[in-house]
């Protein structure tokens, strides 16, 4: 379990960093006219990821939850593979990526990276770790638990935004035309 939490402790900075690269970008995004969208669902999403790295850490203890190596092992490497997918969006969009939602007018679409192949790669990464992270040592409830509500939350972010970007100007296909084709600005 001591690993457990120590691995649990490691995301929780690798947030913070995550959170630290954001205010750096935000300020670059507004100093060139980015405009901010959806700040309603943000405190929502923050809460969200909180108790995923709360329920990590208290469902393993709380229920006994064992490490079972069949699960934990391809579960870490899941969960590992998901932050060096998040890592690649970051380093990829450069200063436009961020937590938020802001879209700088007249920047184009980025395409490269596992944008070229994905039009959303930071929500598979989500999405991934979710699930990951809590089977590490078993955590069941809260990958489920996180799952669910993230599925729910993803479909109010996503459509927030496509529609950023068509506000903005960035996206010039719909969104059914596959990644490769247009590219995305997330």
């Amino acid at each position: 379990m001591t690993w457990y939490l120590l691995l649990i402790c490691l995301v929780g900075v690798e947030r913070l960093a995550e959170l630290v690269t954001a205010r750096r970008h935000t300020r670059w995004s507004l100093a060139r006219g980015g405009v901010e969208y959806g700040r309603g669902h943000y405190p929502a999403m923050v809460a969200l990821h909180t108790a995923l790295l709360a329920g990590c850490a208290v469902e393993p203890w709380a229920a006994d939850r064992p490490f079972l190596p069949v699960f934990g092992w391809p579960a870490l490497a899941l969960a590992l593979a998901a932050q060096g997918l998040r890592w690649w969006c970051i380093h990829t969009l450069g200063p436009r990526w961020n937590t938020r939602v802001l879209v700088v007018p007249g920047l184009p679409l980025v395409s490269s990276g596992p944008y070229r192949l994905l039009r959303h790669p930071n929500y598979v990464a989500v999405v991934l770790e979710g699930l990951a992270l809590p089977l590490v040592h078993m955590a069941w409830l809260t990958a489920l638990g996180f799952t669910v509500l993230n599925f729910a939350l993803l479909r109010v972010r996503i459509r927030c935004e496509e529609g950023a970007l068509n506000q903005g100007g960035g996206l010039r296909a719909p969104a059914s035309v596959p990644a490769s084709t247009t590219g995305s600005a997330r």
